[in-house]
């Protein structure tokens, strides 16, 4: 695909979202913002990551040694808005919300596009079981609190979304697991 497409979908995807009827239904619920926008903002900023001149691109390497740079920024600027005071300003506040739709996008989607193939393959087995920790860890402090942590939602939002993290950190375990050991049986030599 060329870098032209990878743009053009970038942007679809990000005019897609901003489309008045699908930010309210993403932002009717926690579960619509945590698990559907913020990824969705982050994959349109991979794409955008995909689509950049390989001039421009291999200017960018030399501050990202090894991938970790750009995984640290992604990480630092993905933290910050999955916080449920960011995610209650994002809804409340217009320039937190246009924050929101920067930052996810440049700061996170992008990093991570042009870091994720330069990370050593142990550094992206370590990226594969954070996501699943801190989806459990997040799911169950979802869970657990008895109060809202979002101003904007409902306890019972906040449950739901509890055990959509539970349940996809379960998903997404046995996906990265399986494919493990079928790519390891798939590269063991037969003996004949």
């Amino acid at each position: 695909m060329s870098g032209k497409r990878y743009a053009a979908g970038g942007a679809l995807l990000m005019a897609a979202l901003a489309l008045p009827p699908v930010l309210r239904w993403m932002e009717s619920s926690m579960i619509g913002v945590m698990l559907g926008q913020v990824p969705l903002l982050v994959t349109a900023g991979w794409l955008f990551g995909l689509a950049l001149p390989r001039r421009f691109a291999e200017w960018l390497s030399r501050w990202n040694e090894n991938g970790l740079p750009g995984l640290l920024l992604a990480i630092s600027v993905l933290s910050f808005w999955i916080l449920p005071r960011s995610v209650d300003a994002s809804l409340n506040e217009p320039l937190m919300r246009l924050a929101k739709w920067m930052m996810l996008p440049l700061l996170t989607g992008l990093p991570l596009s042009l870091s994720w193939k330069r990370l050593h393959p142990i550094a992206r087995g370590v990226v594969h079981a954070n996501v699943i920790s801190m989806l459990v860890v997040m799911g169950w402090l979802y869970l657990a609190v008895p109060a809202r942590v979002c101003n904007s939602y409902l306890l019972s939002q906040q449950n739901a979304l509890g055990r959509m993290m539970i349940a996809l950190a379960i998903v997404l375990a046995a996906f990265w697991s399986l494919r493990l050991f079928v790519a390891g049986t798939a590269s063991k030599p037969t003996n004949r």
